[in-house]
């Protein structure tokens, strides 16, 4: 089966908080950015009191300013009720596509339930109609010291759990200091420059961070869960469990069985409903995620209705098996919505902590060998562009001759690096859509024997007589077809490759343990990138279990590029350091580019309305739809038998 942009990806490191955040929204109501400036002295000559903020960015202005009633993409008065089932189309942390066994997702152990942040409310909750902007959700307000190293959060006095008990700073402090000590790896990493939460009082919590901190990072610990530090006492963290956690978020955890669907309930008397960040959100009473084990029993269930949305990743199906009665009748509803957001960077990721992938050369050789034109044109139905980018699709993307500011910041390292750096950034060559482009194959073949390597009885190998070997490991069958042709023209070159397909658990187990040769993934940063950076190509998380670094890029150049861009302090300084950082990433050979586009494929049952604006940066499902007045409430969910949900490419 055709597969399409693996929308289906681990979340950047604001998970927790939300959608990525992306290019400046700036708008009417300017108020205060992040970064606080000098405070003026007094008379006394004593600093003055610091000014308190409604919300946090990175870059620039909040949109919003301290008095307003709703986000603009919302209907504030959109009615609740009715029900919205999904197969899930993101995960985060230790989140899994396939199944799930655990209702705790904020650890490496198990498989979290997609969903679980709904339970959990935090101290800033973001907007999707801005790159990065956080305004107060359990917090009123936030103040901002000269350093820029301290946040004292103001709670709002009404914020409560579930069964009624208040949320405290006490609850904040606890919440965020045991995710850095105990929380997933990736969380741990992030928090890396938070050096503690303390209760200055109950309705006052203290975050403090190095002076090293990555501008992003107070806006992700903000939008981190808040957990009930009394629940906690009774209850381990760190292990993995089904009894559903104590939250003060608009959902509560509902029915479930492990490895099929999970619902969530809405609370009828949530605390913070009619907050201006939550007016219009949270409609549905009960949310559903569902797991499918084979994709085409997932789609057959959307067709007999047994759930509701559906966002399609397969080319595929998109372009020949969306003809079924229901939607000839215009009971289901078939759209192209744009994707605002940048494309990321899909593909096979090669694990370079291998020693038969430590030679770019023998990396480049391999990628030569994919097809695209071929793919996309035969498998695709030519629904696709080349990436060939980490930040495709958006400014940040290297083109052309480094500018003099992208040069100042690599001429230190230029004997460290390739000449090609600081020429063209690397593109990946056009075939001539053969499916076995003899020109490509044989420059290939070149690159192999400049690396030691040669054909001996039809199998390559190296100077030690060790064949060159790879298996594409994955958890189902959606990039079988793309990656059997891909095989096919490995093996002209004489290496033996093979695609294997594993259990959703052993597929997880192996991932945290970089136990594999090659993987599909997509990493999607946002615009606005730290701290995220550092996840995916820096050195640490190379060595650091259930990491997103899944190629162990471990590159002195790469960090100190990743440290330009954190520590950028306009966005026109993160723009250049993350071309130059593109440059050198692309020379690597760390991946085999697949293929991206501009768009979600949605299909769904006609029976929602929704807002007339889409936030920029989101597709705004569930969160801003609803369910049609006059329509009858959905009928008892069918349950379809054993699943759990598609990887789709």
């Amino acid at each position: 089966m055709s597969a399409g942009t693996d929308r289906r990806t681990l979340l950047r490191l604001a998970a927790a908080g939300g959608a990525a955040a992306f290019l400046p929204g700036l708008g009417a109501g300017r108020a205060l950015a992040q970064t606080p400036p000098p405070a003026p002295a007094s008379e006394g000559g004593a600093a003055a009191p610091a000014v308190e903020r409604h919300g946090l960015s990175s870059f620039g202005e909040l949109k919003y300013p301290k008095d307003f009633k709703n986000f603009d993409y919302v209907f504030p008065g959109a009615p609740k009720g009715g029900t919205f089932s999904q197969i899930g189309p993101t995960a985060a942390y230790n989140q899994s596509f396939q199944t799930f066994n655990s209702l705790n997702g904020y650890i490496l152990r198990g498989d979290g339930a997609q969903g679980i942040a709904l339970i959990f409310d935090s101290l800033m909750v973001r907007a999707s109609d801005e790159p990065d902007a956080v305004y107060g959700l359990v917090a009123s307000s936030v103040s901002i010291s000269d350093d820029g190293r301290t946040y004292r959060f103001r709670l709002r006095p009404e914020a409560r759990f579930h069964d009624g008990t208040p949320l405290t700073a006490e609850d904040v402090a606890f919440s965020l200091n045991t995710l850095k000590a105990q929380g997933h790896p990736l969380i741990r990493q992030a928090l890396r420059e938070f050096t503690g939460a303390e209760a200055e009082d109950k309705g006052t919590v203290v975050l403090s961070f190095t002076a090293q901190r990555p501008r992003d990072v107070p806006s992700y610990a903000a939008t981190l869960p808040i957990f009930s530090k009394a629940y906690y006492g009774k209850h381990k963290f760190e292990e993995t469990t089904l009894d559903p956690p104590l939250g003060s978020g608009p959902y509560k955890v509902g029915r479930f069985e492990v490895g099929r669907f999970v619902e969530y309930l809405r609370v009828a008397d949530y605390w913070a409903a009619d907050l201006p960040v939550n007016r219009g959100r949270h409609n549905f009473d009960v949310l559903r995620f569902e797991y499918f084990r084979d994709r085409e029993v997932g789609f057959e269930a959307f067709k007999a209705r047994a759930y509701l949305f559906r966002e399609e990743f397969t080319s595929r199906a998109w372009a020949t098996q969306y003809d079924f009665p229901a939607l000839k009748t215009g009971r289901v509803k078939r759209e192209v919505l744009p994707d605002e957001t940048p494309s990321g960077a899909q593909g096979w990721f090669f694990n370079t902590r291998r020693a038969k992938f430590l030679d770019p050369r023998v990396r480049e050789a391999i990628a030569l060998a994919f097809d695209f034109e071929w793919t996309n044109k035969n498998l695709m139905f030519g629904q696709y562009e080349r990436t060939w980018s980490f930040f495709q699709n958006s400014d940040l993307m290297a083109k052309g001759l480094p500018s003099p500011a992208e040069e100042k910041l690599l001429a230190p390292f230029r004997d460290a690096l390739p000449a090609e750096v600081f020429g063209e950034p690397y593109v990946p060559p056009v075939s001539d859509g053969s499916g076995q482009d003899r020109a490509l194959l044989r420059r290939a073949a070149a690159l192999l024997k400049d690396a030691g390597y040669t054909i001996q009885q039809g199998r390559l190998v190296d100077g030690k007589g060790t064949a060159l070997t790879i298996e594409f490991l994955d958890d189902d069958g959606a990039f079988e077809r793309h990656t059997s042709r891909f095989i096919a023209n490995l093996k002209l070159l004489g290496i033996e490759a093979s695609f294997r397909i594993v259990d959703p658990a052993q597929y997880q187990a192996r991932l945290k343990d970089f136990d594999f040769d090659m993987v599909v993934r997509r990493y999607s940063v946002s615009l606005n990138p730290g701290d995220e950076l550092r996840a995916y190509f820096g050195s640490e998380a190379a060595r650091l279990p259930g990491s997103n670094n899944l190629s162990g890029i471990s590159d002195k150049v790469v960090d100190a590029l990743i440290a330009d861009a954190i520590a950028a302090q306009t966005r026109a300084d993160l723009v250049t350091a993350c071309r130059a950082l593109d440059r050198v990433l692309r020379a690597g050979r760390y991946w085999v580019p697949q293929w991206n586009k501009a768009s979600f494929w949605i299909a769904y049952w006609d029976v929602f309305d929704r807002p007339a604006v889409k936030p920029k940066y989101d597709r705004g499902t569930p969160d801003t739809w609803w369910w049609r007045k006059g329509i009858a409430d959905p009928p008892p969910v069918v349950e379809p038998g054993p699943a759990s949900p598609q990887k789709d490419g």
